[in-house]
């Protein structure tokens, strides 16, 4: 891993039989890895040597796809200037931790109420439905 490219380097490979990406400054040869891709080979050559960073986090790579570009890895990027500056965050095991407690407790708050309010709608029902009943019999 000691190679170091310059993004000029990186774009060379471009094509599906050499084909190198650059994820948060680490260089990746991931031609053998284009047929194996689950979204496609068509995905893959549109990020063709360049920075894929951006691509690569809003698609939300599982950890086990994160452990699969470990083997593919042959170097670094060496940034020059005049270098597109990165637009991606670090990966989640990087960045710090979001808060998610209060969206959690919403998304559990709003269940239960549609349940209970499905529970109070069905119990009115069948009060109603037993009042018409009495209804037509008394009469």
């Amino acid at each position: 891993m000691s190679a170091e490219f310059t993004y000029q380097d990186v774009a060379e490979h471009n094509t599906k039989k050499d084909l190198y990406v650059v994820i948060h400054d680490k260089v990746y040869d991931i031609t053998k890895f284009v047929d194996e891709h689950p979204g496609g080979e068509e995905v893959l050559l549109d990020v063709a040597g360049q920075d894929s960073t951006e691509a690569f986090e809003d698609v939300g790579h599982s950890d086990e796809a994160r452990e699969a570009l470990e083997p593919l890895l042959v170097g670094t990027l060496k940034r020059q200037a005049g270098d597109p500056k990165p637009k991606a965050p670090l990966p989640s095991s990087l960045a710090p931790a979001a808060q998610t407690g209060t969206a959690t407790g919403l998304g559990i708050g709003l269940y239960a109420i549609i349940v209970l309010g499905g529970l109070a709608g069905f119990a009115a029902y069948q009060y109603l439905q037993a009042q018409q009943a009495a209804t037509a019999h008394s009469a």
